[in-house]
């Protein structure tokens, strides 16, 4: 159901600093790179590239300086162009924050949301310093305070849903917004049959424009490695409290397809993208004399 005259603003926000992970500022231009040409505008949220310095931590957040000026750049740039439809092409995960909470507002605060994700985002700085695990918690108003202050219309809980999360082992913290807040949850094992539990989820709440928020780590590591999980040879295990996804790529792609049949995309957020090849390509030759 889309409209060729509403106006769609692509951004790209190569943010690396939420998941203090330097890889995502080539994931994010990868990313741009990769998506189909279009005539609409395409912007960039002004983000330093990494220079191996140290984070600094403020307030239990890791580059809390560059994350704040960020936003208030992308949120600026969306009311200067003042779009109906936004894409954006991360960066980490709190890239979503700005267009989400400006399409919320934009919407009088009727956004769906379903949240493609492996881990919910609604950590606090208490519970873990990298805020791209707080995005969530943020558009609802809760996560982090002084960047959930930024968000003018928190979203409606009863109109987000969790989907692609890879199994019930959430933090207590984590279970306690979710229950409390009554978030619909569809795990991944449920939508390999068909779409109908998201599908149900869009006609029983009346969702006629949806953002979704793709964070790729929803897909399973074994079929798309260009994750953080699918790292060839990591450094150290991953955390146990931020699992895998195990989605296959036709089931997204069905997905996509069906949301697109049965409401309005309005929005789309493509997260955390590691191109790991090219990634290990690039530092390669970095490293080729007659290339310096």
């Amino acid at each position: 159901m889309t409209s060729k005259q509403s106006k769609t603003l692509r951004l790209v926000m190569p943010q690396w600093q939420g998941g203090d992970n330097p890889n995502t500022y080539l994931g994010s231009r990868l990313l741009a790179w990769l998506a189909p040409e279009s005539d609409w505008p395409t912007v960039e949220v002004p983000v330093p590239a990494p220079d191996g310095a140290p984070a600094r931590t403020e307030n239990g957040v890791r580059h809390r300086g560059a994350l704040m000026k960020q936003l208030q750049a992308a949120a600026a740039l969306l009311e200067t162009h003042r779009p109906d439809k936004v894409v954006v092409f991360g960066g980490d995960c709190l890239v979503d924050q700005a267009p989400f909470a400006y399409l919320n507002q934009r919407y009088d605060g009727k956004l769906g949301v379903l949240w493609l994700d492996a881990h919910p985002d609604v950590k606090t700085p208490k519970d873990y310093p990298n805020a791209h695990t707080m995005v969530l918690g943020n558009l609802l108003g809760e996560g982090d305070p002084e960047m959930a202050a930024q968000v003018k219309v928190p979203l409606d809980p009863a109109r987000l849903l969790l989907a692609g999360l890879n199994s019930v082992r959430l933090t207590d913290q984590e279970r306690d917004v979710v229950t409390r807040h009554n978030i619909a949850v569809v795990h991944t094992g449920e939508l390999d049959p068909d779409s109908a539990p998201v599908l149900d989820w869009i006609r029983a709440n009346d969702i006629r424009h949806l953002a979704i928020h793709l964070d790729l780590d929803v897909l399973d590591p074994g079929a798309f490695r260009s994750t953080f999980f699918g790292e060839p040879q990591p450094e150290a295990d991953p955390v146990e409290a931020f699992p895998a996804g195990t989605m296959s790529f036709a089931v997204l792609a069905r997905l996509l397809k069906d949301l697109d049949a049965n409401t309005t995309i309005v929005g789309l957020g493509i997260t955390e993208h590691l191109p790991w090849d090219a990634i290990n390509l690039r530092n390669l030759l970095n490293d080729v004399p007659i290339l310096q």
